[in-house]
């Protein structure tokens, strides 16, 4: 096997681990995928006779990558405006992005992710998650392996915080998606309007339409309307970073409801019934691991 076509090979086996840490750095696919071609680029210019993991090499590289491109965005932001929002990790069918999404790192974390420095951010995800020891952490942030150390702490201890008030928060998410759907279930038109926002929107895509479904319903009253004594076959779920409902019929998935939540109530709901947009949403129910 010739030199090229091992490290091709090489880098195809660590593309997918490479692409969860650079996710987890950056909290934007679009960038995670470019950090880890640029990654590629600089395998291909760079002499590999002396370096004796190469894993361990594409790992720092792509570190180093991330770490540039979070000075850079944070250069950016304070000369613009508006934060970051990041991506969400929705599922592609790609086995390679499920790999990515190993271990569910969703949007909620990433937001806390978003508020370190990007020294801190780097050490806390490769430490924490990836478990590269600090000696190495400490060349890609040129910083002590004491200090290193000490990013990550500082990093771990404030996510630890906001992960507190985001679960607590995601906790009453879930009650209003399953207070809802109780309330659909027993044709409960009062507890329907308890949760849903006065000027809640429903919208379905056409695949929806063509199952009996109204493209587009105004109104808690209408909402309501539309849902008592409807959902007795749907199930709870989370779906991609947010929540929703989930309706099968024969052992296949026929339609989505992603439920937006605002405020404590439910501000909108969407109907996805085109077989190739399921595709593409990754989604657990509630009474899964």
């Amino acid at each position: 096997m010739d030199g090229e076509k091992f490290l091709a090979e090489k880098f195809q086996a660590d593309r997918a681990r490479l692409r969860a840490a650079a996710y987890r750095m950056l909290g934007s696919r679009t960038e995670a995928e470019d950090a880890v071609q640029e990654a590629w680029l600089r395998l291909g210019h760079s002499d590999m006779t002396e370096v004796g993991n190469l894993s361990g090499w594409l790992t720092t590289v792509v570190a180093r990558i991330c770490l540039d491109m979070l000075r850079a965005r944070k250069l950016r932001r304070e000369e613009a405006w508006g934060p970051h929002v990041p991506e969400p990790a929705s599922s592609n069918g790609d086995a390679e992005h499920e790999a990515v999404l190993a271990d569910s790192v969703g949007a909620a974390l990433l937001i806390v992710l978003e508020t370190l420095t990007p020294a801190e951010r780097l050490a806390f995800v490769l430490h924490d998650m990836f478990a590269i020891p600090f000696d190495e952490i400490a060349v890609i942030v040129d910083r002590t392996p004491d200090a290193a150390r000490q990013l990550a702490s500082r990093a771990r201890r404030r996510v630890q915080g906001a992960r507190t008030s985001v679960d607590a928060d995601r906790s009453a998410q879930r009650g209003i998606v399953e207070a809802f759907l109780a309330a659909s279930r027993g044709g409960d038109f009062e507890a329907l309007l308890a949760v849903l926002d006065p000027d809640v929107v429903f919208r379905a895509d056409a695949a929806a339409v063509k199952l009996g479904s109204l493209a587009e319903i105004r109104g808690a009253a209408a909402v309501a309307n539309t849902f008592k004594g409807r959902a007795i076959g749907a199930q709870p779920a989370f779906v991609d970073d947010g929540f929703g409902l989930i309706v099968e019929a024969g052992g296949q998935l026929r339609v989505i409801l992603r439920l937006t939540i605002s405020d404590g109530k439910i501000a909108g709901v969407q109907a996805i019934a085109d077989p190739d947009r399921l595709g593409e949403i990754g989604f657990t129910l509630f009474n899964q691991p």
